[in-house]
C-alpha cells in the first residue's frame, strides 16, 4: 500500500514541529539532507519558486554544527528548515528515519527554527545520477552529492506545497 493510499488514522500524527500552524508559509526555507559524516544543505527563494544547493557541511561537534546552521540561517534569512525523512519504499520509518527527526528536533533547538519533515525518498539516488550525467570525477561527485540531495528535497517539498495550493 502506497503512503498515499493509507487511511489518515494510520498514519503517524505530526510532532509539533510538524503542524501546519507552526510552520511559515512564505519566506526562505532551508533543506537539511541529515547524514551522520555530512549534511547537505540547500535553500530556497523567498517565493517558494527555486531551491539552491548551498554547501555539505562535513560533521564534527554539536556545538560546532549547531553554529554553522545558526550562522547560516542568519546569513539566509531563514524562516523555517524541511529535514529529509529517508522513508522505506512502502512508506515506513525505519531506524535511519527516527535518527532524521532526532536530527530535526535538535535543529529546531540549535536554531529556534519550525521544522518539517518532508519525504526524501530516493533524492540521494536522483542526486547521483545527475552528477554520474555531468561525467565528473568521483572525488567532485563526492563534494557536490549532499548538497545537490539537499536542494531535490527542498524542491520537492516546494512543488508539494504549491500542490496544495499554499505552503501548508
Amino acid at each position: 500500500m502506497s503512503a498515499s493510499s493509507e487511511h489518515p488514522a494510520d498514519r503517524p500524527q505530526p510532532e509539533r514541529a510538524e503542524r501546519d500552524e507552526d510552520f511559515p508559509i512564505e519566506g526562505r526555507l532551508m533543506a537539511l539532507d541529515y547524514g551522520t559524516k555530512r549534511i547537505g544543505v540547500a535553500v530556497s527563494t523567498p517565493e517558494w519558486t527555486i531551491a539552491s544547493p548551498i554547501e555539505t557541511l562535513t560533521r564534527t561537534t554539536d556545538v560546532r554544527d549547531a553554529a554553522r546552521l545558526r550562522q547560516l540561517a542568519a546569513d539566509y534569512g531563514i524562516v523555517g528548515i524541511v529535514v529529509g525523512l529517508p522513508l522505506h519504499m512502502g512508506g515506513e520509518e525505519g531506524e535511519t528515519a527516527r535518527h532524521a527527526r532526532e536530527f530535526g528536533r535538535w535543529a529546531a533547538e540549535a536554531t529556534e527554527l519550525p521544522v518539517r519533515f518532508h519525504d526524501e525518498r530516493l533524492s540521494t539516488s536522483i542526486a547521483e545520477e545527475h552528477l554520474l550525467a555531468a561525467d565528473l570525477s568521483r572525488k567532485k561527485r563526492k563534494a557536490r552529492l549532499d548538497k545537490l540531495a539537499a536542494q531535490i528535497l527542498l524542491q520537492s517539498f516546494l512543488e508539494a506545497a504549491r500542490r496544495r495550493g499554499s505552503g501548508r
